[in-house]
């Protein structure tokens, strides 16, 4: 696996792990990209409330396939399967607390995403949200059992 360049949006080292599909410019997180997108298509129209529409396949060319690499191919996870994180309630009870919200702000900010990873695995907090997206992302196979 080779490593990642400089982001173009933001300019952090080793971070650029996605590429516009329109002119290749390499971006490292959902911010650059948004910022990056505002400048590769100015004249994408935008919705009453100052909003771009939704992401997805009737709105936008960006697809997943084109911000995902080969190599992150093994690790990823149907659409479908996405969808049901956005239904869980216990997913969104755990979405309330504050101090898991700030985690995952800092997370989705870090450079050094491995480490920090890491260090949060230590929380209880974290490791509950991260257990409860497995849980709906691969519910676990129920046991054979012979009926009596």
């Amino acid at each position: 696996m080779r490593a990642p360049g400089p982001c173009g949006v933001c300019g952090a080292r080793g971070a650029a792990r996605y590429r516009c599909p329109r002119c290749s410019t390499a971006y490292c997180s959902v911010p650059c990209c948004r910022s990056h997108r505002e400048r590769c298509e100015p004249d994408r129209p935008r919705e009453a409330a100052g909003q771009g529409p939704r992401p997805g396949p009737a709105h936008s060319p960006w697809a997943l396939e084109d911000i995902l690499g080969e190599e992150d191919e093994q690790d990823r996870v149907p659409l479908q399967k996405l969808q049901l994180l956005g239904e869980s309630e216990e997913l969104r009870d755990l979405l309330l607390n504050p101090h898991l919200r700030q985690l995952l702000l800092t997370m989705d900010q870090a450079q050094d995403k491995s480490s920090l990873m890491r260090k949060f695995m230590q929380e209880p907090l974290f490791v509950e949200f991260a257990d409860c997206c497995l849980r709906i992302v691969e519910p676990p196979e129920k046991e054979n059992v012979l009926p009596q």
